[in-house]
């Protein structure tokens, strides 16, 4: 559902996105989190995507054309199954043979696999490390792939739709109370949650869920926090919707949580309101974070977001 941006709202948010742009790195410049200065005298036209939320950040751009290239995992989408796959594994040369003129990292595969980094750029290639860790540096984020791409405006148009509708999905739940209070699964086998500021926890707030697990500490400067097994029942007579991220990340059934010793203590589990939602939705710093809140917002608050399908 998509809500006219009008009045003094518009015009506010129209201020944060000018301020934010007349702020950064320069007219045609980006500053990546390897600290490189790409001065962007033409926008990139031939890109391969080595991080699957990069590939559909371009893709929501109306990038499709100029995205030469995406990670093995992007492959199985429908949308980029026609793509040449890359990995960081590959030899350079098969880089070099596809003639991009980007090619679109985050900090994880430049810190792994350097040689390749250093491959690229020596052969002209530019190379840009981006992975926003919050949702104010997801609009910086993706400000800086318009930039990079000569899409300027749809990015800025991006962030201003977002969080329009944030503010509508945030307010259905203003006058709620008690709300619900839930634990948000990261990684069950090492009972891992999401941290303070994270995607997945922005998108929990937004649908007017309260986080119990507010006081999980980052593990290895991640938005994955160790909170384990004690914590969680410390807490498991306020939980009353427990969540979980289901994929690669998180290869978890509602069994295996519902069975999970010890856990028959935990509220949701005791009144079987226990719940998966896709990870693709909830940890990507992408446009789809919106269905992401969305999601929790029904399972949270049915009679209030479920009423938007109607």
């Amino acid at each position: 559902m998509v809500f006219p941006l009008t009045g003094r709202f518009a015009r506010m948010i129209l201020g944060v996105v000018l301020c934010f742009l007349s702020t950064t790195a320069g007219a045609g410049t980006v500053v990546d989190q390897g600290g490189r200065t790409i001065v962007v005298d033409k926008p990139f036209s031939r890109i391969i995507s080595l991080y699957g939320a990069h590939t559909e950040n371009l893709s929501f751009l109306g990038l499709d054309r100029e995205i030469i290239g995406v990670a093995r995992s992007d492959s199985h989408d429908k949308r980029f199954s026609s793509k040449p796959w890359f990995s960081y594994h590959d030899d350079p040369e098969k880089f070099l043979g596809a003639r991009p003129d980007l090619v679109l990292v985050r900090p994880m595969i430049e810190r792994g696999y350097p040689g390749l980094i250093r491959r690229l750029e020596r052969s002209g290639i530019t190379v840009a490390s981006l992975q926003p860790a919050t949702v104010e540096e997801m609009y910086d984020y993706w400000l800086s792939l318009g930039s990079l791409t000569g899409q300027d405006g749809r990015a800025a148009g991006m962030v201003a739709d977002f969080q329009r509708q944030v503010a509508f999905y945030r307010s259905l739940t203003q006058g709620v109370t008690p709300k619900k209070r839930v634990y948000f699964e990261a990684i069950h086998s090492r009972m891992k949650t999401f941290t303070p500021g994270s995607v997945a926890l922005f998108a929990l707030e937004a649908a007017g869920g309260i986080n119990v697990a507010g006081d999980a500490v980052s593990s290895r400067g991640t938005n994955i926090g160790n909170y384990g097994k004690e914590r969680i029942l410390s807490h498991g007579k306020e939980i009353d919707v427990f969540l979980a991220q289901q994929g690669v990340m998180n290869q978890v059934t509602l069994g295996m949580i519902k069975n999970e010793p010890g856990f028959g203590i935990i509220k949701a589990v005791r009144n079987d309101q226990v719940y998966l939602i896709d990870e693709m939705i909830v940890s990507r710093p992408g446009f789809r974070l919106l269905q992401g809140i969305r999601t929790i917002g029904e399972i949270l608050y049915p009679e209030l977001f479920g009423a938007l399908a109607e």
